[in-house]
């Protein structure tokens, strides 16, 4: 497969993650009496997660995720010559998601995208009121965790065909831990789409969910990489 179908396949994945998971965020998280709720939005992105795992893994990977395509690349499971453009589609399908969405959004007579546009954020911008230091460590260990699973997950003696699952189940639980701390991010092209729109703190804040899942997840990949770098 080359390398442009590999990073099409990217920014659709991203895409739809963005869409899916900023989606139910903004339009279906607080609706008036039935909204879905923190626990909502925490399936939502489990299952965009899930569902281009199994319509592009075969075709990209499905990383989907900057955090993810660095973790690899530290984990050896991944070419650091195909890292950048692998960013490059991930961040440019984020940003496309975030713009249908808010096509979408405004349509809604009200609808204040400063508000926050489902972006990520620390102190008063975090749905828990959370410090910087607190949605540090969270994004951190939560993408770390997140790259331990997806390497395990994939490991040529895990159960064939289930990967989906391990990786789309645990994308929900991190965000079930991580919304009321920073909204959860684990992934700087979702944190980047909405941000650019949302336009004020949120893109002063993007730094840390650029820095902390990225340093996450290399941490994660590196350390299965040393528990199993014998079986690999």
């Amino acid at each position: 497969m080359t390398l442009t179908k590999r990073c099409a396949a990217e920014l659709f994945g991203t895409f739809w993650l963005v869409f899916g998971g900023c989606g139910s965020a903004v339009l279906a998280a607080a609706f008036p009496e039935l909204g879905i709720g923190f626990a909502g939005v925490a399936l939502a992105f489990g299952l965009t997660l899930l569902t281009m795992c199994y319509a592009i893994g075969h075709i990209s990977g499905c990383h989907i995720n900057p955090a993810v395509t660095f973790g690899l690349v530290a984990g050896r499971r991944f070419p650091a010559r195909e890292l950048i453009p692998y960013v490059v589609a991930q961040v440019s399908g984020a940003i496309a998601a975030a713009a249908v969405l808010y096509l979408i959004a405004s349509g809604k007579a009200g609808f204040d995208v400063t508000a926050g546009f489902a972006s990520n954020g620390y102190g008063e911008h975090s749905p828990g009121g959370y410090s910087l230091t607190a949605a540090l460590v969270a994004e951190v260990v939560l993408t770390g965790f997140f790259l331990f699973i997806i390497m395990g997950a994939t490991h040529k003696r895990s159960p064939s065909g289930l990967a989906g699952v391990a990786i789309g189940l645990s994308l929900t639980l991190i965000h079930l831990v991580g919304i009321p701390v920073t909204n959860t991010s684990v992934n700087p092209a979702r944190s980047t789409g909405v941000a650019l729109f949302q336009g004020s703190w949120a893109v002063d804040q993007l730094w840390l969910f650029w820095l902390a899942p990225i340093a996450g997840g290399v941490i994660g990949a590196l350390i299965y990489r040393a528990l199993l770098a014998q079986d690999d």
